[in-house]
């Protein structure tokens, strides 16, 4: 069961064409996207009313699209607008359609009750579209459920293990998060680690300006169904990062990681790690994108495998251990809306407030303002 009355990530916005149509599974449902005459990105169900040919095999007429099975046309509100043929058309001859926002350079989809669809909801990632900011969108294919990437995102034991050369050290293993749960609206995580005098991780090495001893830092904003906001990094040690002051030769990243289900088993895995230094260098840009697809390629070799065990032996328990402490009250979080949206009154019970703080910062994440 999937939460519904949410903002998900459908696409980059470069993924959505300007002149074709563009298709992907999203919750379950076939999703149609494309752009309008203006630009607008139209979300619609892959799906003709007429004989459930998928709409992505027709073609863009204007901001319509047109059924090449028989040749039914609908504008970006879903409606039949012609049925070649036949003068007079069916009122119930439509299309599901469903909200859309782009922002942050993605493309948003709200799959539950339109009425609910708050844009100011959205999770702030101003990293993406920042002048102070530089980063290239990444997306992996999962052959996993969403679940098991966000248990892996939030368990930070695992760097140790499964990234040795890229972004773990030794002192991962045995160092305990922080972990400040609010429960405001959908719920927030705040996952907080710092190394004080510890290695760099190669990943960080490989970019640095200097060497030696760092205090480092992993400071997670995690908020259902599959929200992450990272701000991470490393300062030479002594520096006064742990008190909130960056240096100027720090190194600051952030990263986002967001996942959306498409099937019980598959997902989708929107990522980038963004930086606020050299911003004109177009091939730090790719290495530093390439070494993130290397660890993330770690990641999903062991998620992936792991889908496959719990698939051949559904039944089986997972045993809890200590580290699962963040992941555990991820799942509470998720657990807690699916709840929620079974309730007969849903639609109350899940409208936020637009003066929410769910997506606020907290803790020591750093603002856009306290950035620049």
């Amino acid at each position: 069961m999937f939460i519904r009355n949410c903002w998900y990530a459908a696409a980059w916005d470069i993924e959505v064409p300007d002149d074709s149509l563009f298709t992907r599974t999203l919750l379950n449902e076939p999703v149609l996207l494309y752009r309008d005459n203006r630009g607008a990105v139209v979300a619609l169900e892959n799906r003709c009313c007429h004989r459930s040919a998928p709409l992505h095999l027709g073609r863009k007429e204007g901001d319509c699209v047109r059924c090449m099975y028989h040749g039914l046309k609908f504008d970006p509100q879903g409606i039949c607008v012609e049925i070649p043929g036949q003068a007079q058309i069916p009122p119930k001859t439509c299309v599901k359609t469903f909200p859309v926002v782009e922002r942050h350079r993605l493309v948003w989809i709200w799959m539950g009750d339109p009425s609910l669809a708050n844009p100011k909801d959205i999770v702030d990632y101003f990293w993406h579209d920042s002048p102070n900011w530089r980063m290239k969108p990444g997306y992996i294919h999962y052959q996993a459920n969403y679940k098991l990437i966000i248990d892996n995102l939030l368990d930070f034991t695992h760097l140790a293990w499964v990234h040795p050369n890229t972004l773990g050290t030794e002192s991962a293993a045995g160092l305990k998060p922080q972990i400040e749960r609010d429960n405001n609206g959908a719920g927030t995580l705040t996952i907080s680690r710092w190394y004080h005098n510890d290695d760099m991780p190669n990943l960080h090495k490989s970019v640095a300006s200097f060497e030696g001893k760092v205090d480092r830092w992993q400071i997670y904003q995690w908020t259902p169904p599959a929200f992450l906001r990272m701000d991470a990094g490393s300062a030479p040690v002594g520096t006064g990062a742990p008190e909130g002051h960056r240096v100027p030769e720090a190194v600051q990243f952030r990263h986002t990681s967001i996942q959306t289900p498409e099937t019980e088993t598959t997902s989708h895995y929107w990522f980038c790690q963004a930086r606020n230094f050299e911003l004109d260098n177009e091939a730090l840009t790719e290495q530093i994108y390439q070494n993130v697809v290397v660890a993330f390629e770690e990641d999903r070799a062991m998620i992936e495998a792991q889908q496959k065990i719990i698939s051949q032996l559904p039944d089986r328990p997972m045993r809890p251990i200590g580290a699962d402490a963040g992941l555990n009250q991820a799942r509470w979080l998720i657990d807690r809306l699916i709840k929620a949206e079974s309730d007969l009154d849903q639609a109350q019970a899940l409208r936020v407030e637009t003066d929410s703080p769910v997506w606020g910062h907290s803790g020591r994440f750093l603002s856009n303002k306290e950035t620049k």
